[in-house]
């Protein structure tokens, strides 16, 4: 077990297992079959992300360095969390993007009965030691604890 001190974008505390991507998240290509087809479990469609492509997101500790890709970032992330398909929470090893924050607060503030905590500048050590399907809580003040 390790903790991480992070600063919060978006409040809230949560346990999931994790899915990790070393590179970053084309929320677009990522969320896309999600957004457009249906698919409830948000499983990757970004084939350039060998570290997430097939698996789902949805209900997960999404634990990245970055967002990347087009300025439709926040508002794929806005629209996932208002289709409930959104991950439990993402955890960010850098600073988030403006684009993903936008996405992430506006969640927070316009739906009522959706979280979607969001903590970044984790460091590049706790994205090296966690791993998929470990179990990751977020606690006040932006502890992420990976067991």
């Amino acid at each position: 077990m390790k903790e991480f001190q992070g600063r919060i974008v978006a409040p809230g505390c949560v346990t999931a297992k994790a899915v990790v991507s070393h590179g970053g998240l084309n929320t677009l290509a990522s969320f896309q079959k999600a957004l457009q087809f249906g698919d409830k479990k948000a499983t990757c469609g970004d084939q350039n992300n060998p570290d997430l492509y097939g698996k789902q997101m949805a209900g997960k500790a999404l634990c990245l360095p970055q967002t990347i890709g087009s300025t439709t970032g926040g508002l794929v992330l806005y629209c996932a969390c208002s289709m409930k398909r959104q991950p439990a929470c993402m955890l960010f090893s850098e600073p988030i993007d403006s684009l993903a924050a936008a996405g992430a607060v506006l969640a927070d503030v316009w739906l009522d009965d959706v979280s979607m905590p969001v903590i970044d500048c984790l460091g590049e050590e706790f994205l090296n030691y966690v791993k998929d399907d470990m179990t990751i809580t977020i606690k006040e003040g932006g502890v992420v604890v990976v067991e």
